[in-house]
């Protein structure tokens, strides 16, 4: 395996692409660069030592089916399935707590959208953080060993700081390096990231806490099935894992990956016990789910917004992902715009000619042109899911007695127009194009 700075036998001229961050939406820019761009260097930093195992990683990620798509493009999609920590989501239930006054009828309004209506086998998958970048990494690492002269992985190499240059971007990891392109790919959580503030972004501390962890339930219900509740404290939902057990040593059975966001001024989670926590639970969801029979231990994050103003800094410094934007999770959309981040940079790029021969301008040149249609294109789909989570996550913090009535009857216009809840389906899918 090659770590080091890739060697001469590359066209010095070639494109010359730093990647930062070895997470998942970092290794997927790495490995489809390396098949899109065939005369590019491209080197890959991390902190993280070579020999830390990333497998065991339990974080639950929402996969978009557009996002499933990408993978298989990669080839990384079997070995992700082959593990069996994979789940299909075949349906998708959006319902709210709170009664709504005035619509008719006994039943509650209510969004389902299933796979077979929108035609398409899943609409998305639920992997762990481990699951998918073990694989990831496994096939960057196997893409250097088979193209070492142009591809490197920088293991155990932080990078300090990015300088601008008349000649690029100087990385500084340890050593300074110039490169033509630099992508910012490691974006952490909210609690630790940088507070923006305009004109360079937008932050928000939404004052609410996530609790995550795993719910076994009854092995009566609907096989995968994601659940969204709109509650008083805030959204929760329930995203389908492969059968198996929620305690070290407890039963196996149907479980769910569990988010649970509340206020945290008026938390109605934190004092209880597990016993406590479970009865809560159930009150909480759709009949639809089911009993929840058991719930594991839970962690809790605070959640807020955090977005760059605009993708590309300076002349060539991009940043996807979550080091361009934290979202709210309530729409489980944060790592699939980081991978419509990813697919349209590569398009931009892809579209811009390469020759070996080009000097340094005109490189730059060519990455900046490339840069400029990258942004303009990602701009609609990218603050439209930015504006959509804000919106919803500000909106369990407003005091208006009517705001849940209002919500149940845009929950019921979109479960009844056809039309419209096929545009929001494929736009979860596939983004907003």
């Amino acid at each position: 395996m090659n770590t080091s700075i890739p060697n001469k036998a590359t066209p010095a001229n070639a494109l010359r692409l730093a990647i930062i961050g070895a997470g998942p939406a970092g290794l997927s820019l790495a490995l489809q660069a390396a098949q899109a761009l065939p005369q590019a260097h491209i080197t890959v930093f991390d902190a993280r030592p070579a020999d830390k195992d990333v497998s065991g990683d339990a974080r639950t990620l929402a996969l978009s089916q557009g996002t499933v798509q990408e993978l298989q493009r990669m080839g990384v999609w079997d070995a992700i399935e082959a593990t069996g920590r994979s789940a299909p989501i075949l349906q998708v239930h959006v319902s709210q707590q709170q009664p709504t006054v005035l619509w008719p009828g006994e039943q509650q309004p209510e969004v389902r959208i299933t796979a077979r209506e929108q035609g398409v086998p899943q609409l998305g998958a639920v992997v762990s953080y481990g699951t998918l970048v073990a694989p990831l990494q496994q096939a960057w690492l196997t893409q250097v060993d088979a193209d070492e002269h142009r591809c490197a992985m920088r293991f155990g190499t932080p990078v300090r700081g990015l300088k601008n240059l008349d000649t690029g971007i100087e990385v500084d990891a340890d050593i300074a390096e110039q490169f033509d392109l630099v992508v910012v790919a490691e974006g952490g959580v909210f609690a630790d990231q940088a507070k923006l503030s305009w004109p360079h972004g937008v932050s928000h501390d939404y004052q609410q806490t996530a609790w995550v962890g795993q719910v076994l339930l009854e092995d009566d219900g609907q096989p995968g099935t994601a659940f969204e509740r709109f509650t008083t404290s805030g959204p929760a939902a329930l995203l389908p894992l492969p059968p198996g057990p929620v305690v070290p040593g407890g039963p196996s059975g149907r479980r769910a990956a569990l988010v649970w966001c509340v206020q945290q001024g008026d938390d109605p989670v934190r004092a209880l016990n597990d016993e406590q926590r479970l009865t809560l639970l159930n009150t909480i969801f759709h009949p639809a789910v089911g009993r929840i029979k058991q719930l594991s231990a839970l962690k809790d994050f605070p959640l807020g917004l955090n977005a760059h103003r605009q993708l590309v800094n300076e002349r060539a410094i991009v940043r996807i992902g979550n080091a361009a934007q934290t979202l709210h999770p309530v729409a489980g959309q944060g790592f699939n715009l980081g991978m419509r981040d990813v697919h349209e940079l590569l398009e931009a790029l892809k579209r811009t000619v390469w020759a070996v021969e080009d000097d340094t301008p005109t490189r730059q040149m060519k990455v900046e042109r490339a840069l400029r249609q990258f942004q303009r294109r990602r701009q609609p789909d990218r603050w439209a899911l930015l504006a959509t989570t804000d919106f919803l996550a500000r909106s369990f913090t407003w005091p208006a007695p009517a705001l849940a009535t209002l919500r149940g009857l845009g929950l019921g216009a979109v479960g009844n127009l056809s039309p419209v809840k096929r545009l929001i389906a494929r736009s979860m899918m596939f983004g907003w194009r």
